[in-house]
């Protein structure tokens, strides 16, 4: 069983919060716009940490973050995209990767929007952790928790990290 935190669109902004939620997490999962290298090598210092680039990450990100991520964890098949929609509303790229083969798990970000739904269609489960940074147009900065069991996404929790 591994306990992952779920980030996306940070914008250069991490807080004591963020960070202590972190350091009782196996691996930290981040869906793009970092938003500079240092949150990189914080998050980084304290776990394994899985990513990949936004749409405002510049050149030193995107050396080391793919655009797609597909990895296992446990025995659930995992797909990140920043860019990646919703279910029903999947973008070009999106759609591409879920038909050739979809994952168990799509995460995507961008949004700003926290979404846990279920994608009867394609049989995965969809997460977007919202964003925990304070740029854009969000009202609330929010993050997930969650364990991954064997195939099995369990004990899925919604952090409110506070007003931006």
């Amino acid at each position: 069983m591994k306990k992952i935190l779920l980030l996306s669109d940070t914008h250069s902004y991490l807080d004591d919060r963020i960070l202590d939620y972190a350091k009782n997490a196996d691996e930290i999962w981040h869906c793009g716009d970092f938003g500079n290298p240092s949150v990189v090598e914080t998050l980084g210092q304290i776990t394994t940490l899985r990513g990949v680039y936004g749409n405002i990450d510049g050149s030193e990100i995107r050396k080391i973050f793919p655009e797609v991520l597909r990895f296992r964890c446990e025995e659930t098949e995992v797909m990140m995209i920043h860019i990646g929609g919703y279910p029903g509303r999947y973008s070009p790229l999106a759609k591409k990767e879920i038909v050739g083969k979809a994952p168990k798990l799509f995460i995507t970000g961008h949004s700003h929007i926290l979404k846990a739904m279920y994608d009867e269609k394609n049989q995965l489960l969809h997460l977007n952790p919202g964003a925990c940074g304070k740029e854009g147009w969000h009202k609330m900065r929010t993050m997930l928790r969650f364990e991954i069991n064997c195939d099995r996404v369990e004990n899925l929790e919604v952090i409110e990290l506070g007003k931006k």
